[in-house]
């Protein structure tokens, strides 16, 4: 798998963005979410090769998204749910300004609705 290029200057919710992009990836943070595991586990998970997890992973832990710790001969990886959270924040910040600006609208056709009745 190639790895993508990344500007230096990326904002953090263009890692995360693009790290979500790819649905092996969102199943790998499906999976994280129930419960850390093993590389090798998710690798059985998503039938890949223990290579192209280990690939993911670098990808999903840059965006901050994942953390992993080796114990002995095993890797596992966990979810960071502080990861989620910016993305929750950028997607509020959106939300509101279409709710604004919703809003607005709204009143604009409520108002030319009562100057037709």
């Amino acid at each position: 798998m190639a790895r993508p290029r990344r500007k230096v200057d990326a904002e953090p919710i263009d890692l995360l963005l693009q790290a979500l992009g790819d649905p092996t990836r969102r199943r790998m943070i499906e999976r994280l979410g129930e419960r850390p595991h093993a590389v090798s586990a998710l690798a059985d998970l998503a039938g890949i090769t223990l290579t192209a997890v280990g690939q993911h992973i670098r990808l999903l832990e840059e965006a901050g998204l994942v953390t992993s710790s080796k114990l002995g001969r095993v890797r596992s990886c966990q979810l960071r749910h502080e990861g989620l959270k910016i993305v929750e924040q950028w997607l509020e910040a959106r939300r509101s300004v279409w709710d604004r600006r919703l809003d607005a609208l709204g009143a604009v056709l409520s108002s030319q609705g009562e100057g037709e009745g």
